[in-house]
Order: structure tokens, then sequence, then C-alpha cells
């Protein structure tokens, strides 16, 4: 599936995107110490770091990191979001073209980006830039959307007003994407439970800082709106609505330059 807009279609979006989009919890990194030996002296390439909520977990860490990203607003997000950490270094390039030395980092990880890059290629340039027998790490929120009556509104509302939603839902990584990027017994995984809670300043940031619903100019827009009020009137619970997520954590090492199957994501 192509998006031709993939790098710069949240453009738009990015002060919503980094006061609403969630985080990943912390035990992310405890799952990566025990499972892939995760040190403070590590680099890390993380791709389409966009506003930094990936790197910074590893910032925490004592980790240096190249935030690799091609979208020049999110880009700027990242680097103000991330200044106060010496160790972050901002880049502008791209999954498939890092700009990074041949065997230069010891884990190369991507967060909700992963499923905007081209597969095969992103691959070829991760096994450039990796050190021998170093890590992949792909970290994911997934929305659930049958956890509470408010959650199955709010994704009816997303299919009735998304703008190509089912399209870019359907992109987003499954099992069968995984073993093709990593190769069948190559790669592991955890989950972790994630959450947000908003009011409605917040939910409608979090709606407003998805690629595929309507912006402000957008006839839409304001219908959307006033569905959302709508269900959040009927839903909240003292004035708060709960979005929760289950973070997926894959990790693997890449062994031939070219995955099995032509799974393009971008």
């Amino acid at each position: 599936m192509t998006f031709i807009d993939a790098k710069q279609r949240f453009s738009n979006r990015v002060a919503d995107y980094v006061r609403y989009r969630p985080g990943y919890p912390s035990a992310v990194r405890d799952v990566l110490r025990a499972e892939c030996g995760l040190k403070s002296g590590h680099v890390i390439a993380d791709i389409g770091s966009g506003t930094g909520f990936l790197s910074e977990l590893f910032l925490k860490n004592g980790n240096r990191v190249f935030g690799i990203e091609p979208n020049e607003a999110m880009r700027q997000a990242g680097g103000e979001y991330l200044a106060s950490y010496d160790g972050f270094v901002s880049i502008n390039g791209s999954a498939e073209s890092t700009t990074l030395d041949d065997a230069s980092v010891d884990f190369v990880t991507a967060g909700q980006a992963f499923h905007w890059f081209e597969q095969n290629a992103a691959r070829g340039e991760f096994l450039r830039i990796l050190k021998p027998a170093a890590w992949v790490v792909v970290v994911w929120n997934e929305r659930l959307t049958d956890a509470s009556p408010f959650v199955r509104e709010y994704e009816d509302l997303l299919r009735k007003f998304g703008t190509d939603y089912a399209s870019v839902k359907e992109s987003y990584p499954r099992e069968e994407h995984m073993r093709d990027f990593f190769g069948a017994g190559a790669y592991s995984s955890h989950t972790l439970p994630n959450f947000q809670e908003f009011d409605f300043d917040g939910v409608a940031g979090r709606l407003r800082s998805s690629s595929f619903v309507p912006t402000r100019d957008h006839a839409n827009f304001a219908p959307m709106m006033a569905e959302l009020q709508r269900i959040f009137d009927a839903h909240n619970q003292d004035g708060r609505v709960r979005l929760e997520y289950t973070t997926h954590v894959y990790f693997g090492r890449l062994n031939s330059p070219v995955a099995p199957n032509d799974w393009n994501l971008a």
C-alpha cells in the first residue's frame, strides 16, 4: 500500500501531535535491557523520530540518540522537545536514507512511523548502519477499539469522518508484517498496557492529531467535532474519558538484505 504524502502528512498537525499523542511506557526499557542487553553506552538510531517520544525513552537511559526525521516541522518540534538532552542529534534523513555511517549504531528503533517506511529499502539501510549482531526494535501503540462505549463510538466517528482512515488502519503492522520484515523465528515480542485520560479539549486535540481526519478548513470538520462533543457528553466520567492502548514491542536481528515478501507499508 502506498501513501505518496507519507513524509509530509503530519506537517499541519505538529502542535496537536506533541501535546496529545500517547508516549511509550518506561517498561519498554526494562524489556530491552532484559531481552537485548540494552546499556547506556549503546548508540541508537531512532528512525522517523518525529516529536521525540521514543527517542526520549533512550535519552533517559543515558544513550546517544540520532533522531532521523524527514519532515521539517516534526524534526523541529522534536529538537525543541528534546533540547535539554545533550545526547540527542537531530538529522534530516529517512528510513531509506539515514545519512549515518556504515556499522555505526547498536540499535535501530522505530515507533509509530514504522508503517510509513518502504520496507525493503529501509531494511537494507538498517543492515548497512547496524553493527554486527545489533538489534532492530519496533514499538507500536495500538489503540483498543472495543474497550468501552466511548471508544466504540470514537471508532465509528473515525470511520465516518476519516479521509483515508480505513487505508491507514489497514497498513498498521501486524504479526505477519513482522515475520516478513525480520524473517520467521528471527524476532520476539512483548506487550505492555498504556492509556491516556482526557477532558474534552484533550480528546479533541488527540482527534486532530490524526493524519486521516479533516482539518479545520474542511467541510466535515465542524460536524466531526459536534459528533465528538456528543459522544463525550454521553460517556465522560467526571469530565474525562479514557483511551486505552496495547504497546507492542518487537525486537530482532536482521540477517539478509532482502525481506522474503514485497510488503510495502509506505
